[in-house]
């Protein structure tokens, strides 16, 4: 009989670091921006089928749920694009150091919550 191997760690054994929830992160956004592009669609589609349909829309992304889900989309569509081109820098060679890795990685979170704010600042004000 073969001897028992132990088992591989899994997340309950290893502590979360900032790469890799960045990575995870990445994925996640990734997904919202899919369905986000999907209700951009449907909007596009109301806007096309004249004023009713417009309207209804208008309700639905009008309402604080509605706006909720504007916002998580914008801040998945931020963060993505800045952390594609943090992944465009590695791909070139630039930035592969674990210093380096952790400074563009809160760089990117700090882009991402400084273009989100401008974004809905000139929004509501």
């Amino acid at each position: 009989m073969a001897k028992p191997r132990p088992l591989s760690p899994h997340l309950q054994v290893y502590r979360p670091q900032l790469t890799s929830v960045l990575s995870i992160t990445h994925r996640v956004s990734g997904v919202v921006l899919t369905t986000g592009t999907i209700t951009l669609a449907v909007w596009l589609t109301c806007v096309a089928r004249g004023p009713e349909a417009f309207a209804v829309m208008a309700l639905v992304v009008g309402h604080p749920l509605g706006q909720f889900v504007l916002f998580g989309y914008s801040v998945a569509l931020f963060y993505h694009g800045m952390n594609g081109i943090r992944h465009l820098c590695w791909d070139l060679g630039f930035g592969l150091t674990i210093p380096e890795v952790y400074r563009s990685g809160y760089v990117v979170l700090g882009v991402t919550c400084g273009l989100t704010a401008l974004l809905w600042f000139s929004v509501w004000f």
